[in-house]
């Protein structure tokens, strides 16, 4: 069974550019890849290079699909009376689409929090779907969770193999990957690690890892800033150039590497 990997971070850190090619580069080592948006922000199509009108529609937006498997539609005011445990096991292959490096996109949407006042028959789906694509799919899963906390509030992501934290250089980012560490702990998620983004000099590579290391997070790798990268997201031209120089795909391979170097390593 492939493994399931969630890529999670503040906002703003490169955690879907992380995500996407992480599983770009998976697909390419010849391993079915299931590449899941569950960030409400929604650019991992851009990554993957599916055009804006070839992006699926989020799965929490089709309510149709939602009141055939719930027996309820959202907002209708059905109240409680709804499927808490749908049929799912379908709607990956219905409703994902075919990325660059044959990854296969599927977009998750919101998925409303504990606290909100939110029990809601979409809400029921995308839990149901979550679940089954982390623990019956037999292919990588790779998860680009929303930014910051808020998930952590829904254990979305509970049964993942493994969560990959992105930070970049500054305070900030580190602080939010411990609190975010920490959440994943509270929640079952022992295996994870730190990927540090942008790195740009000596003194990012020099002082980094002792941030990291002051607050008991498990750093993996560093990957370099990407003029390539910055550049595409500045154009938004539709393609992703990055995948396409050795030195950003060799360093996300390398990642890949000791990610399924773990997996493998806790499983035996």
């Amino acid at each position: 069974m492939g493994i399931k990997v969630a890529v999670a971070g503040k906002g703003g850190v490169g955690k879907t550019t992380i995500a996407g090619s992480l599983a770009r580069i998976w697909a390419r080592s010849g391993q079915n890849v299931l590449a899941i948006d569950a960030d409400p922000a929604s650019h991992l199509h851009h990554v993957l290079e599916i055009p804006e009108e070839r992006r699926p529609p989020p799965i929490c937006e089709e309510l149709e699909l939602i009141e055939e498997r719930t027996g309820a539609r959202p907002g209708d005011g059905s109240g409680p009376f709804y499927k808490l445990n749908p049929r799912v096991n379908d709607i990956p292959e219905k409703y994902s689409v075919m990325g660059a490096d044959g990854v296969r996109l599927l977009v998750m949407g919101t998925i409303r929090g504990a606290g909100t006042g939110c029990f809601c028959p979409e809400n029921s789906v995308l839990r149901a779907l979550l679940e089954h694509l982390i623990l019956d799919r037999e292919e990588v899963v790779v998860v680009d969770m929303e930014a910051g906390l808020e998930q952590f509030g829904r254990a979305t992501c509970r049964n993942v193999d493994f969560m990959l934290i992105v930070v970049e250089p500054g305070a900030r980012s580190v602080e939010t990957a411990a609190r975010i560490s920490f959440l994943a702990r509270e929640m079952g998620v022992r295996r994870q690690g730190v990927v540090a983004n942008r790195v740009r000099d000596d003194v990012d590579r020099r002082v980094l890892p002792r941030m990291l290391a002051a607050r008991d997070l498990n750093l993996l790798d560093m990957l370099p800033y990407s003029q390539t990268i910055a550049r595409e997201e500045l154009e938004g031209s539709g393609l992703f150039p990055a995948m396409k120089d050795e030195g950003w795909s060799s360093a996300v391979r390398r990642l890949s590497q000791k990610i399924s170097e773990i997996v493998a390593d806790k499983a035996t």
